[in-house]
């Protein structure tokens, strides 16, 4: 690939305040790249929930209270694909990173690298790191640049359509699944199946050997999961649905991963896993909603509960294989990037299966 004239303008999908609409500025400013950076062309990007809570000042931090410290105007977009169009002044192309390498644009953007966290592989967790959400302009736009000391290099052979939506609903739900520790042959319940999030949480479990109950709401959504391998339960339809669980799964899930963001997708929970199972929420809902389940409950029937934040880089590139072996294929719709106000409000009524990618 050639050296590429970069343009000094382009379109990018804006949020001047947060709470107010999508608007696109066909003449946002091209970000050149410094040292260690490259600027990217992109070529898709999927949409994410956390993408929707963030424009509309509804994403949840630490404390349960909305985040609202984030950089404006808000160019959101973290599950973004392109490929390098050039580099910063101190770097040359390598045999490894040229231009035309296709690269990930994922949620977090830079880590200090020096911590306890970046040390362990947690990087995640990183408290110096900034990311595409709050903090740099992420991929909805047309040219992004990217910190090549924390760069995604994506398999070259990898459809670029598929796998952005692995770079955070995917590796979501893989490390999610992982930290579940269901084994090969267990029971593994998945909260909101048909989903972004839940359809790869359900393909992740049963590509580690679970058996895999999906649950969510309709014959849309049931046909979905169906057609990836799992059972299926509409929560719609039942009147206890953990005793419903336990009867499928014949005495209580090994396993429940929470993809769902719907403050209902959190009761009686643990009524549904049997005695040493496992919990592992990765939605977040909006407000202050809390996890209703008696101490004794957890210490006597040996119950763990956790959470989980997406992924390291390490586990994210383990995430892509699974999806570039074909063991994981991502349900994705292809539109044009000027959808994405409909996008958002398709997401807010939660009738989308799979994940909605944009072309940019």
């Amino acid at each position: 690939m050639s050296e590429l004239t970069i343009p000094k303008t382009q379109t990018a999908a804006i949020v001047r305040q947060q709470g107010g609409p999508v608007e696109f500025d066909d003449n946002y400013p091209v970000t050149l790249p410094k040292e260690d950076e490259v600027l990217v062309k992109v070529l898709y990007t999927g949409v994410c929930q956390s993408d929707l809570h963030t424009k509309a000042g509804t994403a949840p931090g630490a404390d349960g209270r909305p985040i609202t410290n984030i950089k404006l105007p808000h160019v959101g977009g973290h599950e973004g694909v392109g490929r390098v169009v050039a580099f910063g002044p101190n770097l040359k192309p390598s045999e490894t990173l040229q231009l035309g390498t296709l690269v990930g644009i994922r949620f977090a953007s830079r880590v200090c690298h020096e911590c306890e966290y970046c040390l362990s592989g947690r990087e995640q967790y990183c408290q110096k790191a900034t990311n595409h959400l709050h903090h740099e302009d992420g991929s909805f736009q047309q040219y992004c640049v990217l910190d090549t000391k924390y760069l995604t290099m994506l398999p070259q052979d990898i459809d670029p359509k598929v796998v952005g939506p692995a770079l955070c609903a995917g590796v979501t739900a893989y490390k999610a699944v992982r930290n579940t520790d269901v084994k090969q042959g267990e029971w593994l319940t998945v909260i909101g199946a048909g989903g972004g999030l839940g359809h790869f949480a359900v393909q992740y479990g049963l590509a580690l050997g679970a058996k895999v109950l999906g649950v969510d709401a309709g014959d849309d959504k049931k046909r979905f999961v169906e057609s990836l391998g799992a059972q299926f339960l509409d929560f719609s339809k039942c009147q206890d649905l953990a005793g419903k669980v336990r009867d499928v799964t014949a005495g209580g899930t090994h396993a429940v991963v929470v993809t769902s963001g719907h403050p209902g997708a959190f009761r009686n929970l643990v009524d549904m896993i049997r005695i040493g199972g496992s919990l592992c929420m990765v939605g977040i809902p909006p407000g202050d909603v809390h996890l209703d389940t008696p101490i004794a409950t957890i210490v006597i029937r040996g119950l763990k509960i956790q959470g989980n934040l997406v992924g390291s880089l390490k586990e994210t590139l383990e995430a892509v294989e699974l999806v570039r072996v074909g063991k994981v294929k991502p349900h994705v719709q292809v539109r044009p990037f000027r959808d994405l106000p409909e996008v958002y409000e398709m997401l807010e009524k939660g009738d989308i299966p799979g994940r909605i990618v944009l072309q940019l």
